[in-house]
């Protein structure tokens, strides 16, 4: 009983702190306290100020991202004077090299002149002794000691309630300044005395400021090192202020939670907020990557910089990606080698990448010329159907699996830390197994419901494409998914043996299908058990896809929206209040639930 009236006379004081102008109540009964890792946040009963506990997985992966980010800054920056210190003492060897040769040089004129009789004349020893005392070159890192690395400054551009600025203070070391926006006075509000109730390290380190984000991002240019973007929906209007404020070598952390959106639900609206046109197949989430990816690399290009993203994760509702960003306009001229067109038929989902640019090497120069095409026919050549083309997505690699490897090092080793640890771990296991080289999968099922045919197994699928001499994969973003460097024709005929062997019955001719297999197989696919065919996560039978901790978990109301009976299919009926009718709600879980089934049929 003791600690909860001493939390209440907390909160009285940062209540009363704060609520002197009368917007925000004093009364701890209308609060309740929430913690995660080592941040508590006071929550208002009305929803004033938006709060997703659905993201513990995101913060708790950036904080993992943010950590490591900082270790291998510590080692840039260590690698950074060591290299300059070998600089200066190379350029200190040359001179006093340099003056050992003039001596000696000088001795020997000396001696010359001595062994043919010239006359030696004795000069004064002050009139030359500016000229004999050669400058010593000065050492800054030696003589002013190793520079130290200064803390990092992050910038979380939509903050809310400011529990992720207060779990980045408190929980990751390195960090000197965490400063919190948002343009909402309500959740400033919050924020402040969210701050306070946080105690001295909250205070010292995290700072809230009632602005809007683009023009703060746009008055402080180069000035973070981390900028988190977290926005309810699409980050695109971010995007251009955000890639001029991170300072060079700096990381973007951003999410965007319109999947409706990147998936395919609406790719007019797509295209002009992301500038790529996306394609409703199996890889649409990791599809809707590569536009996000894209998306900032065309934002980070207009001011000669350009982005190396570090993970890409797909995950729950949303897609969240780790850049870093480089100022340097010779290496920005690479872009259109890192972006793609996909072409997909309409009746097979067989899909084909035309790359923008590339590059030809001549007497030591490299010229930049567009890319050759168009790599597919009018007609698909493994069903005779017409192609729809999208893009441009990033086709370069979408991790850094030395960062990966770091990451998930560092989250195993502080495991007691991480209240999402099994879902960010399972998470990182997995994309840690993902080819990096390869854009975009093939889902095993729906190479088989194209073939009307019972489905091979995993292992088996796996094992004729590796017998076939070619690398697979799984993926992160769908549990079926496999990446394979092998090109569709040879998919194609591991699927014909494999039905040759397991007859499926007579279909319509002209259907996609049945012209698949009307083909005879140039390769005869090997499907005995290969022994690379199961990663080292599955042989160790190590969870890499769990499910949803808990009923209705997903993404919540906007702040300030009431909670009434139409939200109780979104957040269950326990939640909305004052709920007796319960045919109203069941009607809405129907909806709900054919929605649900609507949109995995179309993804």
């Amino acid at each position: 009983m003791g600690e909860e009236e001493g939390m209440k006379e907390n909160l009285h004081k940062s209540s009363s702190c704060n609520g002197s102008n009368g917007t925000t109540s004093t009364d701890p009964n209308e609060y309740t306290v929430i913690k995660e890792g080592e941040a508590e946040i006071l929550m208002h009963a009305k929803n004033e100020v938006f709060y997703n506990k659905t993201q513990v997985n995101n913060r708790d992966l950036s904080i993992a991202v943010l950590r490591t980010f900082i270790s291998k800054s510590k080692e840039e920056h260590a690698s950074m004077l060591a290299k300059r210190n070998k600089t200066a003492h190379k350029a200190l060897e040359d001179v006093s090299s340099g003056r050992v040769e003039e001596e000696e040089e000088a001795k020997s004129m000396h001696d010359s002149g001595k062994l043919n009789g010239a006359c030696e004349v004795q000069m004064d020893p002050s009139q030359n002794e500016s000229c004999d005392i050669l400058p010593e070159p000065v050492l800054t890192t030696e003589s002013k000691g190793p520079e130290e690395m200064k803390t990092h400054r992050v910038l979380e551009a939509l903050s809310a309630s400011g529990l992720r600025a207060l779990r980045y203070a408190r929980e990751v070391e390195g960090i000197g300044k965490v400063v919190a926006l948002d343009n909402d006075k309500a959740s400033v509000e919050a924020c402040k005395r969210n701050i306070k109730f946080n105690g001295s390290v909250a205070m010292s380190k995290v700072e809230s400021h009632l602005a809007d984000a683009r023009v703060f991002m746009l008055t402080h240019p180069k000035e973070f090192d981390v900028v988190d973007l977290d926005p309810y929906g699409s980050p695109s209007v971010f995007l251009d202020s955000a890639v001029q404020s991170v300072v060079d070598g700096g990381m973007l952390m951003c999410t965007a939670t319109d999947m409706a959106v990147l998936c395919g639900g609406n790719g007019e609206v797509c295209y002009s907020k992301y500038g790529s046109y996306p394609l409703r197949g199996k890889y649409c989430h990791e599809m809707a990557l590569r536009i996000l990816l894209a998306c900032i690399e065309s934002h980070a290009n207009r001011y000669k910089r350009y982005i190396v993203p570090v993970l890409s994760v797909q995950m729950d509702f949303y897609v969240r990606v780790f850049v870093r960003i480089f100022s340097s306009a010779s290496a920005m001229k690479n872009t259109p080698l890192k972006l793609s067109y996909v072409y997909q038929c309409i009746g097979c989902d067989s899909f084909h990448l035309q790359c923008l640019g590339r590059t030809v090497e001549k007497n030591n120069s490299v010229r930049y010329l567009p890319g050759f095409g168009p790599v597919v026919p009018q007609e698909c050549s493994d069903c005779g159907k017409k192609f729809n083309m999208g893009g441009p997505i990033w086709s370069a690699p979408i991790h850094d699996q030395e960062w990966v490897a770091s990451i998930l090092a560092n989250v195993k080793s502080m495991k007691d830390r991480y209240p999402a640890y099994d879902r960010i771990s399972a998470v990182l296991t997995t994309i840690s197994e993902e080819l990096p080289d390869v854009p975009l999968f093939v889902s095993l099922h729906n190479l088989c419901a194209t073939l009307k045919c019972t489905s091979p197994s995993a292992v088996m699928f796996r094992s004729a494409v590796i017998n076939a001499g070619y690398r697979i994969s799984g993926t992160h973003v769908n549990p079926l998914g496999l990446k394979s460097d092998a090109s569709m024709d040879v998919i194609w005929d591991i699927m014909r043996c494999w039905v040759k062997s397991h007859p499926v019955k007579a279909q319509s001719p002209d259907q996609s299908g049945s012209v698949i297999l009307a083909k005879e197989p140039t390769l005869q696919a090997n499907f005995a058990r290969a022994v690379a065919s199961l990663s080292k996560a599955q042989a160790k039978k190590v969870a890499r896809f769990l499910p949803n901790p808990e009923r209705h978990w997903g993404p919540k109301l906007r702040a300030g929206r009431q909670i009434t009976s139409k939200h109780a299919s979104l957040l269950g009926p326990e939640a909305v209040p004052n709920s007796n009718n319960h045919e109203e709600g069941d009607e809405h879980n129907s909806k709900r639930q054919k929605t649900d089934n609507s949109n995995n049929s179309l993804s």
